[in-house]
């Protein structure tokens, strides 16, 4: 079932109830569309601005163009929900493509060690660590004197940046002191390492610590059959930690310059495929599908977008995944057309030759 809720009368179904709560802070964009009917492309697109594997990912051309706020921590991290089955996520869907390899995205794991090697091996002290580090750089710096490829530097600001997370990374992870209050409003399993609920929880801590852009994946929503059983359990793990991070950002004083986007590669048609309830399911859907974003910027409180009476095309103000990305950056200062990097004798750009800024969704 589904009512209206906030001043724009938002359409929410049943099984998103915190996110119905957060009506007033978000912008409900309901006729993006995209080209790619496949889930491989479709992320790769939404992520890198093509189909084709191989371009820099959207967080690294964000990391390349604002740079870092926080020199102890990457300025692009990626934490995946552990455990979920549905479609395999490749790093390069957070890779750098061909930029230099510094703004890669780095995947902290629910372990305890969230970024591997991230401890020093027994018997080897901090200052032996710094010692060794240092002797490597001398060599590196020889190299690079004899043959200056901008990989050797990077190399060497990997493995600095490596030393520094070695005391900066077990803080940032560390809940134990938050709150018991801010825990129970993420649910109860943010407790749990790897959940979404524990993931959003430490992207919060992430933002508060100065890193540009927090990737975060939750798989399994590929529901070709099964549906009303399937769609119930991932809106449970996902609804009440989402909301939880707009309201946490939002009391914080955080959510006017941190921007927070909600959605999937593709939507699902409207109509049941496959058999009889309860095993029917839905397809992919490129034409038409809703994603929502908040702070930042954005239009809080508003719905964007029309689709027909059927869900199957939109019928105003559709919303093209180059101009999506468009839009997102123009939030985050920077001009999708300038923001360039010269590979192969051309400049690239992460809406290669296309995409426009959609005034309607900006506050």
């Amino acid at each position: 079932k589904f009512t209206q809720h906030g001043q724009a009368g938002g359409w929410f179904s049943e099984l998103l109830p915190h996110t119905a709560s957060i009506a007033d802070d978000i912008c409900v964009a309901r006729s993006m569309f995209t080209e790619s009917i496949n889930h491989g492309p479709g992320v790769t697109f939404f992520q890198t601005g093509s189909q084709i594997a191989g371009r820099p990912s959207f967080g690294s051309w964000l990391s390349y163009g604002l740079g870092a706020e926080n020199a102890n921590l990457p300025s692009f991290t990626v934490l995946i929900t552990k455990g979920k089955g549905g479609q395999p996520l490749g790093s390069h869907l957070w890779g750098s493509g061909f930029l230099p390899t510094k703004h890669q995205g780095v995947l902290f794991r629910a372990a305890k060690d969230p970024v591997l090697y991230l401890g020093n091996p027994a018997g080897v002290s901090v200052d032996s660590r710094r010692l060794m580090l240092d002797r490597l750089k001398e060599l590196h710096e020889h190299q690079f004197a004899a043959t200056p490829d901008v990989e050797i530097q990077n190399r060497i600001d990997h493995y600095e940046m490596a030393f520094r997370m070695q005391s900066c990374i077990p803080e940032v992870t560390d809940l134990s002191d938050e709150p018991q209050h801010v825990l129970d409003s993420y649910g109860p399993d943010v407790k749990t390492p790897g959940t979404f609920a524990a993931n959003c929880l430490q992207a919060r801590r992430l933002a508060e610590k100065g890193v540009r852009f927090i990737q975060l994946y939750h798989q399994d929503w590929d529901h070709h059959g099964g549906l009303p059983g399937a769609l119930p359990k991932l809106c449970k793990e996902t609804d009440q930690p989402a909301a939880a991070l707009v309201k946490d950002l939002k009391q914080r004083g955080m959510l006017d310059d941190t921007l927070v986007v909600w959605g999937g590669e593709f939507g699902r048609t409207s109509y049941c495929q496959g058999k009889i309830q309860p095993n029917f399911g839905r397809d992919h859907h490129p034409r038409c599908f809703s994603a929502w974003f908040a702070g930042g910027g954005i239009k809080a409180g508003s719905v964007y977008g029309e689709t027909d009476d059927f869900g199957y095309n939109t019928v105003k103000d559709g919303l093209h995944i180059h101009d999506f990305h468009a839009t997102l950056m123009h939030l985050l200062g920077i001009d999708h057309e300038r923001l360039t990097y010269k590979f192969q004798g051309r400049g690239y750009r992460l809406t290669d030759v296309h995409g426009k800024l959609v005034k309607g969704l900006l506050g």
